[in-house]
C-alpha cells in the first residue's frame, strides 16, 4: 500500500487548493496515523514532517484526528474511497477540448448458421463496435458509472445474432447500432465495422453441396454503419484485397516528362492491381445489400477484363477506374458515392542477356513495391435549388 501522509497532504493542498478534497485526504491520514500508533508514515522522515507542520496545520490535523477517533468500521470503506479520490481527482483542462470520444470491442467473431431442411447456409463475421456516451466523466475523473463494459458489447453482438439472425453483414450492423441507441439513454453514437469471411459453397458440375464450404479468399466483403441518436444510419459497403491481373490490353503512353523521368512509353504491358472499393448508400431500408455488393464486384471485373474473348484496352488505370465508377452508379440507384483504389503492381521483363538467353517477354519479375497508387471518388451530382 502507498500511504498518503501529512507531507503529501500539505503538498496536495498547495497544488490543488480544494478544501473538500483536502478534508478527504486528511481523513485518510488520520486512519494511517492510528494504524501506526500515532507515529509518522514509514515513507516520510520526522524532520521533514516537522518542517512542513505549522501551528495552524497542527491545529487542523488535531481536529481531524479527533474526528477520526469517532470512526467505526464503516470508516474503512470511506478511507478506501478517499485514497482512490486522492489519486483520481482532476478537472477539465481549460486549454483543450474533446474532439471525439468512443470505446468498444474489436475483433468480435461470430459464425451464424441457417438450416433449411438439409441445406445449410453460413455467415462468419468479425465486428468492431464503438459507442460514444453523452458524458466524459470517465475521461475527466475516472468515474466509470456510465460505462457499458466492452465485455457487454461483445455479449450483445453474440446475443443479437441469436435474437435477430444474420441475413447480411450490413443489416446485422444496423441491428447492432439500433440496439445501443434505443436500449440506453446515454449513448449518443454507435458505429460498426464488419468483415465477412469468404466461405464459398462447394460445387461440382453445377450441383451445389448442401452443407460443405471452401474458404475462397479471392475477395473480402466489408461494411461500415454509423448512426447518431435520432439520426439516420449511414451505410457503406465495400470490397478489398481483390487481386486481378491481365497480361495484355493495357498501355501507358504520352505522359508528362521532366529531367527525372526515366520511364519509357508502354504500348502493351501487364496490368495487376489489388482493388479496394467503398461505396455509400443513399438509404438504409429496402436495399438488397447482397445483390448490390455482387453487382459492384462483377462490374469491377467486367471493366478491368473486358469481353472474355478479346478483352478491353486500358490506356491508364485512371480511365479504367472512372469508367467502373460510372457503370456502378448507372446500375445501382441506391449507391450515392463510390471510392475505388487501384494500386498498380508492376511486373518487369527479366534481362537474361548476361546469361546468354533471349527473354521474349516470357519471364517476369513481380514487384509488390514500390507500386503506383491510383484513387478516385465520385458521387451523384444533385440539382441545385
Amino acid at each position: 500500500m502507498v500511504f498518503c501522509d501529512k507531507t503529501q497532504v500539505c503538498q496536495y493542498r498547495l497544488q490543488n487548493k480544494t478544501q473538500t478534497e483536502m478534508n478527504l485526504c486528511v481523513l485518510f491520514v488520520c486512519q494511517v496515523r492510528k494504524r501506526w500508533n500515532g507515529g509518522t508514515s514509514p515513507h516520510t522522515s520526522n524532520s521533514l514532517s516537522g518542517k512542513l507542520e505549522t501551528p495552524s496545520a497542527q491545529k487542523s490535523s488535531s481536529i481531524h484526528e479527533n474526528r477520526c477517533e469517532l470512526q467505526t468500521e464503516q470508516g474503512a470503506e470511506e478511507v478506501s474511497r478517499t485514497q482512490k479520490h486522492c489519486t483520481m481527482a482532476t478537472a477539465a483542462n481549460k486549454n483543450v477540448e474533446f474532439v471525439r470520444t468512443g470505446y468498444g470491442k474489436n475483433m468480435v467473431k461470430v459464425l451464424f448458421i441457417r438450416r433449411q431442411g438439409s441445406r445449410h447456409s453460413i455467415i462468419e463475421l468479425r465486428a468492431d463496435v464503438e459507442i460514444t456516451l453523452n458524458s466524459r466523466k470517465d475521461y475527466l475523473t475516472g468515474d466509470n458509472s456510465d460505462i457499458i463494459p466492452t465485455d457487454t458489447v461483445k455479449n450483445t453482438v453474440h446475443a443479437l445474432a441469436k435474437i435477430k439472425g444474420v441475413k447480411t453483414i450490413e443489416q446485422f450492423s444496423l441491428d447492432i447500432c439500433h440496439h445501443f441507441l434505443t436500449s440506453f439513454n446515454h449513448v449518443l453514437r454507435a458505429k460498426v465495422y464488419m468483415e465477412e469471411a469468404p466461405w464459398k459453397r462447394l460445387e461440382k458440375n453445377g450441383v451445389e453441396h448442401a452443407h460443405a464450404f471452401i474458404y475462397s479468399p479471392e475477395v473480402y466483403r466489408f461494411c461500415e454503419v454509423e448512426q447518431n441518436l435520432n439520426g439516420l444510419p449511414l451505410v457503406h459497403s465495400g470490397v478489398k484485397d481483390m487481386k486481378v491481373l491481365k497480361t495484355t490490353q493495357s498501355g501507358f503512353e504520352g505522359f508528362f516528362r521532366d529531367r527525372f523521368t526515366t520511364l519509357q512509353d508502354a504500348k502493351d504491358r501487364f496490368f495487376c492491381s489489388s482493388v479496394y472499393s467503398r461505396w455509400r448508400y443513399n438509404k438504409s431500408q429496402d436495399v438488397d445489400f447482397d445483390a448490390a455488393w455482387k453487382c459492384v464486384k462483377e462490374t469491377i471485373i467486367e471493366k478491368f477484363a473486358g469481353p472474355f474473348d478479346r478483352g478491353e484496352f486500358s490506356p491508364s488505370v485512371q480511365k479504367t477506374l472512372y469508367e467502373t465508377q460510372l457503370l456502378v452508379l448507372d446500375r445501382i440507384p441506391e449507391v450515392e458515392e463510390i471510392e475505388i483504389v487501384m494500386p498498380n503492381q508492376h511486373y518487369f521483363t527479366i534481362d537474361m542477356t548476361k546469361m546468354g538467353l533471349v527473354n521474349k517477354d516470357e519471364v517476369y519479375l513481380p514487384l509488390d513495391n514500390p507500386s503506383g497508387n491510383i484513387t478516385g471518388t465520385v458521387c451523384r451530382k444533385r440539382a441545385r435549388l
